[in-house]
């Protein structure tokens, strides 16, 4: 049987920008086999995070940090020199704090701390002790870590799309010269995304392991926190050379892969809601390991390939 086509049919982008419809950035179809199905809006939000040359904006400033986050920066530069003395070569926040979007009581605080020669045993060590005392005095900050690195590591060919990205687009300059300075700029490009999140597939037998060991509350809220953030921004990865910007907000993350891959929109935003809000809830890491991340790790090798094999 042929049904007779309406003599005109509006086109749908001109039905979904009608006011009085008042869709918001969704709108409902139906699916025989699913129902009601969400479809999200025809095109992303509008890509952000470059320069006018195309290249990824360094996100971050000093004068970002807000007041309330003065005293724990002041005290980390204060006690950086005398932890690592002339094995340093420059240090770095990174994270909520240096975007000024930072949370008292919720957010971490995040150093990258580059030293001359390979990290040792001894450098970690005084690492792990600085940032506890930190933690330990200021209500503040919640957790987070210092990280370290090496010149050499940092300006080497296999780390100039990943570690070195991070340096240069990711981390603030705090103490010492800027080795971004030494540093290719960085494009949203099929080789940044596999350079830095093409190792996905790797992490999930460590992830399970640590699950599988976990005994405790605080255990459970590390990881969960831990795994949607990689997540999310393993997520966001995967589509930002369609998208063509860069954004280390993960709500918006989350949307922008949401555009690209609606059928777990839902998802990574819950994973998105987790990083900030961490839980104790097994049942949903087990969610996010055991169905989101082995779907992720396989989608993203098909698109973009695996990350260059490390030493």
């Amino acid at each position: 049987m042929q049904i007779a086509a309406p003599a005109q049919c509006p086109d749908l982008t001109e039905v979904l920008e009608r006011p009085e419809l008042n869709l918001g950035p969704e709108l409902m179809f139906h699916d025989a086999e699913h129902g009601a199905t969400p479809m999200r809006a025809l095109t992303p939000p509008p890509p952000q995070g470059l320069n006018p040359d195309g290249t990824i904006t360094r996100e971050g400033s000093l004068d970002q940090v807000t007041t309330a986050f003065t005293p724990v920066v002041d005290a980390l530069r204060t006690r950086l020199g005398p932890t690592f003395k002339d094995r340093m070569h420059s240090a770095y926040l990174y994270g909520s704090i240096p975007r000024g979007t930072a949370t008292p009581g919720v957010s971490d605080l995040d150093a990258l701390v580059v030293l001359r020669t390979t990290p040792g045993g001894d450098d970690h060590a005084r690492a792990r002790t600085l940032h506890e005392e930190i933690d330990a005095a200021f209500d503040q900050v919640d957790g987070g870590g210092i990280l370290l690195d090496s010149v050499p590591n940092l300006t080497s060919d296999l780390e100039l799309y990943d570690a070195g990205f991070f340096l240069a687009c990711l981390c603030t300059p705090l103490i010492g010269p800027d080795l971004a300075q030494q540093l290719p700029d960085h494009r949203p490009t099929t080789l940044l995304a596999r350079e830095t999140n093409g190792d996905l597939h790797l992490t999930l037998p460590r992830w399970r392991t640590r699950i599988a060991q976990a005994t405790s509350d605080t255990d459970y809220r590390t990881l969960s926190r831990g795994v949607s953030r990689r997540l999310v921004r393993t997520g966001f990865t995967l589509v930002m050379p369609s998208w063509g910007g860069w954004t280390s907000d993960l709500g918006l993350a989350a949307d922008v892969f949401g555009h690209y891959y609606p059928d777990r929109h839902d998802q990574m935003r819950t994973a998105a809601h987790t990083a900030q809000h961490p839980t104790t809830d097994p049942d949903h890491l087990h969610e996010l390991v055991e169905d989101l991340a082995p779907w992720l790790a396989k989608e993203y090798t098909a698109t973009h390939g695996v990350k260059a094999p490390r030493p």
